[in-house]
């Protein structure tokens, strides 16, 4: 746990090299005092992207992107802050300060951060295998051929091939009874006897009651946003089922959370501007080949607002893929209320369907790459796919379908953060309702001005205008203490100090809250909520816990993560100033 001030950060910046850091992620070259290098973030063939080691500060001037080392692995990698100190911390060898825990708490957590490395390890290894034998396998080569890969994408990927023996990797492994190849996913154990007859051409294996997971299939490695493998889809050659299987879920591998191909896909990203979810790993390859390297996959699962979470730390723009039939359809409508809570004014999530005769594979190599952009910038966007569902299979004729529509509509609309998209909607479902945008408005709490009483001697003030995606330090303090309003008297004055003397509309909310808690005490967010939205920037701070980038259960250590991130935050930018470039 990082304590509150900011002097381990400051302490940490300070030992860590940036030229290394960013080295690792760009070529660089000296050019006088600076290096300079291609812009991670943005498409360029001349450098313009500029690394100064004197000052630690990396700046690009063509995009703008600048910041310190942990800013480049946050913005680069998009690991979260305490991601970033912790990868740092380890290259210098600093321990990252932890809250007082008992030695058995300590303990464990240490255990489970090896294991991590362990699996971590395992896996990798695991890779380098199959890769290996894609190169040994001339069917498995063919079919990617067939397939229209060229050896150039099945290598960005790291694609293999898991041959057809039930113990190949006991050659690769030679304890192939080691516990951490079950739990990396990798091998099973046979859950009874008779299972055992059936593999009577290796009675070893049946001896053993152990056998690799992942036969005769290409492999496809997943690998978390920082490169490191974390788990493998397998594909038949065939047609044969299941045609795709998974690895488990592990300590360093969850279906709900990961996509794939998001590792590969992060430089596109920014240069397309948005991403691109399917629904396969080869849709995902193919269109990489094809011009579409923005493309992400989930992993046999159904779209989760954990997925759509972390697509919106490497973009503001989300295009969903789905074929075009009745399975594709019940997809999206995962995809929509899974959105729906991160759906601020300031992103941009549309639907792509497409011919139910094609994939995105197949319709990219058959229509070509142009037709498929096309087909992209006429995707549908998410508030017409929320009346679109809540539509479906009502008649709208009659008053009963009608009827059906707006109670259909009302929990989906109930998902969005506060917003001009969620205020707009309620006009829009009216319309298609046949009802008045007022009479829907005032049925379903629409501009309710109820709200505490002001302070004595202030004023309202102007609207402000402001960015309601939370992507600073301060936003995530503020969603934590909306929800444990409680937690505010946890701080230290020093704590208290900063968060109301910050800059714009995130000063007022915390002046606001340290008078409600002293003429009223702490309450919950359902009762904070409508008196915060009647100010002038509520509905910033209420678009902060009404969104979904935040967690379900925050916990004390999260907040004092991110009073440590505003610390660092206001500590780097009162320093840009004194160097005249804030």
């Amino acid at each position: 746990m990082i304590p509150p001030g900011p002097g381990f950060v400051q302490d940490l910046l300070s030992r860590v090299d940036i030229a290394d850091v960013v080295g690792r992620h760009v070529e660089l070259k000296r050019s006088g005092a600076s290096l300079m290098g291609l812009c991670p973030f943005h498409a360029e063939k001349s450098p313009s992207f500029s690394v100064n080691p004197g000052k630690q500060f990396y700046h690009c001037f063509g995009c703008g992107a600048g910041g310190d080392a942990i800013r480049f692995l946050t913005e680069h990698l998009g690991l979260s802050f305490f991601e970033a100190v912790n990868d740092l911390a380890q290259g210098v060898g600093m321990v990252v300060p932890e809250e007082e825990v008992t030695p058995q708490e300590r303990e464990r957590r240490a255990t489970l951060r090896q294991r991590r490395l362990s699996l971590a390890e395992v896996l990798t290894r695991a890779s380098a295998f199959y890769r290996g034998q894609l190169r040994e396998h001339p069917r498995a080569v063919a079919y990617l051929k067939q397939r229209g890969l060229t050896g150039a994408i099945a290598a960005r990927f790291c694609i293999g091939f898991a041959p057809a023996g039930w113990r190949t990797l006991a050659g690769v492994f030679p304890n192939y009874d080691d516990p951490l190849l079950e739990e990396a996913g990798l091998v099973r154990q046979r859950e009874a006897e008779g299972d055992a007859a059936h593999d009577a051409r290796d009675q070893a294996s049946a001896e053993r009651g152990r056998y690799d997971w992942f036969r005769d299939r290409v492999m496809f490695p997943i690998r978390a946003v920082g490169g490191e493998v974390i788990g493998f889809g397998g594909r038949v050659l065939d047609d044969s089922k299941p045609k795709y299987i998974n690895s488990p879920e592990t300590p360093v591998f969850s279906k709900g959370r990961e996509l794939y191909g998001l590792f590969e896909a992060r430089q596109a990203l920014r240069e397309k501007g948005y991403a691109l979810v399917v629904e396969g790993y080869m849709d995902v390859v193919a269109l990489a080949q094809s011009g579409f390297a923005n493309a992400v996959a989930t992993l046999g699962t159904a779209c989760t607002a954990d997925h759509v979470q972390k697509l919106f730390r490497f973009t503001d723009a989300v295009v969903f893929s789905f074929d075009g039939d009745a399975a594709g359809r019940r997809a999206a409508s995962r995809a929509l209320e899974a959105s729906l809570p991160h759906a601020t004014d300031l992103r941009s999530v549309r639907f792509l369907f497409l011919p139910t005769e094609h994939d995105p594979d197949s319709f990219v190599r058959e229509m070509g790459p142009a037709a498929f952009e096309q087909a992209v910038a006429k995707a549908v966007p998410l508030s017409r796919q929320l009346v679109e569902n809540a539509a479906e299979g009502q008649d709208l004729e009659t008053a009963e379908g009608r009827a059906r529509l707006v109670a259909q509509a009302k929990p989906l609309w109930d998902l969005l953060p506060a917003g001009l998209l969620r205020d707009q909607l309620v006009g829009e479902i009216a319309e298609r309702a046949r009802l008045p945008r007022d009479d829907l408005a005032r049925r379903w709490g629409v501009g309710s001005q109820a709200r505490m009483p002001r302070a004595q001697g202030t004023t309202r003030r102007p609207p402000t205008r402001v960015r309601t995606a939370a992507r600073q330090p301060q936003d995530q303090a503020a969603r934590i203490l909306l929800q444990r309003s409680d937690w505010w008297h946890e701080l230290t004055a020093e704590d208290h100090n900063l968060l109301v003397g910050l800059e714009g509309w995130h000063a007022e909310l915390f002046r606001w809250l340290e008078r409600w808690l002293t003429e009223h005490g702490a309450a919950a967010w359902a009762e904070l909520r409508e008196p915060l939205a009647a100010e002038t920037w509520g509905a910033a701070a209420v678009a902060l816990v009404d969104g979904a980038e935040v967690p379900v259960d925050p916990e004390l250590q999260d907040l004092r993560a991110a009073l440590a991130q505003t610390h660092w935050a206001a500590q780097s930018l009162q320093s840009l100033k004194l160097l005249g470039r804030a």
